[in-house]
Order: structure tokens, then sequence, then C-alpha cells
């Protein structure tokens, strides 16, 4: 799962116990060398899904860390692409990779744009076209999902769209499902017995809460199954990307 440039063990222990912020700020330099980056099919998928839907213009990717997911708006935006994160380490490290603010109009490319933020309190006016994130979501409580959802929307300009993939969740017999459930609870026992608290937690985030959620929030949702991953036995796509449209 790890590649020997990776975290050590003693590197993700430290890192696990310290508060999100903090903790990117250390995995930074090797975040990509771990399994906790989007997987390169599931960021295809994405790309070749939201191409259907664009071009757009400008483009966000919500809790970016090292700029995964602003490859793929580089792809349907035309003029400008901006990643947003808490982690300040995450962030250097993703403008090392992709570039900063140079690369703009002029350079066949869009803009690439960095800033540090919180992903509750966003520093935008609604100037985007489409939003996007990727794997961040374990990183919010339910409780936290209408104020985040709010948030997006605030940043999106009337019909913009909020997308991002959501696997199916494995099955009981599956070896994921325990070790997400074991994960989860290993989580909750830390955040009890060790401040500050690290919040990632893997199974909350299902399609029905977060449809209800995006509803209220003032979206209109869909769902896309991305046809590269297959389906489950009993029909239902194995993974899907959800586009929220932002009403009114």
């Amino acid at each position: 799962m790890f590649t020997p440039q990776g975290p050590s063990l003693r590197e993700l222990a430290v890192q696990a116990l310290s508060s999100v912020e903090h903790g990117y700020d250390l995995l930074a330099p090797k975040f990509d060398e771990t399994p906790f980056r989007t997987p390169g099919p599931i960021l295809e998928a994405v790309e070749a899904a939201l191409s259907s839907l664009g071009p757009f213009v400008h483009g966000l990717d919500l809790c970016c860390g090292t700029g995964a997911g602003m490859e793929v708006l580089r792809e349907v935006c035309r003029e400008g692409v901006t990643g947003v994160d808490i982690s300040a380490g995450m962030l250097a490290v993703g403008r090392r990779r992709l570039g900063g603010p140079g690369n703009g109009p002029g350079s066949g490319a869009p803009r690439v744009s960095w800033v540090r933020g919180d992903a509750l309190a966003l520093p935008f006016a609604p100037v985007f076209d489409v939003a996007v994130s990727f794997g961040a979501f374990g990183h919010f409580l339910p409780e936290q999902l209408p104020r985040l959802f709010s948030e997006v929307r605030s940043v999106l300009r009337p019909g913009g769209r909020f997308a991002f993939p959501l696997p199916a969740p494995a099955p009981p017999s599956s070896p994921w499902y325990w070790a997400a459930l074991g994960f989860d609870a290993a989580m909750r026992v830390r955040n009890a017995l060790w401040r500050p608290p690290f919040v990632m937690y893997y199974r909350p985030f299902r399609l029905g809460v977060v449809r209800d959620e995006l509803e209220r929030a003032g979206f209109e949702v869909e769902s896309y199954a991305l046809p590269e991953f297959g389906r489950r036995t009993d029909g239902s796509p194995r993974c899907r990307m959800v586009v929220a449209t932002r009403t009114g």
C-alpha cells in the first residue's frame, strides 16, 4: 500500500496524534506516496464524466491537498482553477507540482491558484462554475455537512455544479467493510482520549444522507454511474459521481 518513499510507521503515528491541519503539514512531503491520494482511475473517470457536462470557466478544488483534483479541473476549465486547503504544507507541495498564478492566460492552460482556507468558511465570492472534492469528506462530522454544503453553494454561480465521486459502501462480506469499521472505531477511541482531535471517519458519508443535506442546502442532486468500475451483484454502481447543481 505504501511505496518505499512513503512515510514510516513512526511518521504516521505522529501524524495521527496531531490535529488535522498539522498532521497533513507533516505528511505533505510524502503524501503522494501513500494510498490516501485519490487513485488515478477515479480521477480519470470523474474527468471523463465532467467533460460531458462542461466545459466550465472557473473551477474550485475543495480540500485540494497536493492537487490531484486540480489536474482534473485543468482539463475541463477554460480560464482558471483554484485549490483551497487548510494545510499550508499540502498547498506547498501542490504548488511545486502544478505551478502557481504565473501559468495563466496566454500559456494555453487555465490559471492556477492556491489558497489556504477553511472549507467551513470559504473566502470566495460566487465566481465558480464547478467545484469538486476528492477524498476529503471523512474530515467532516455529520453535523457539519449542512454548513459545508452551504459554503460550497455560496461560492458557486447560479447553475454551478458541485461534483464528487462516491464509492458504494463495502458489503459485510468484504474485508474493506471490517477495515473501515475498525478504523472508525479506533479513531473514536483516539479522539475520546487525546487532544487535539483528528477527524477522519470513512463510514458516515452515505448517498442517502448526502442527497438530503445537499437538497436542504439548495441544490438539485443527480448521480451518474461511473462505468469504469462496474456494478455490484445487486446491479447498483460500484462508484458514482454525485452532481449537485445550485438552484436560484
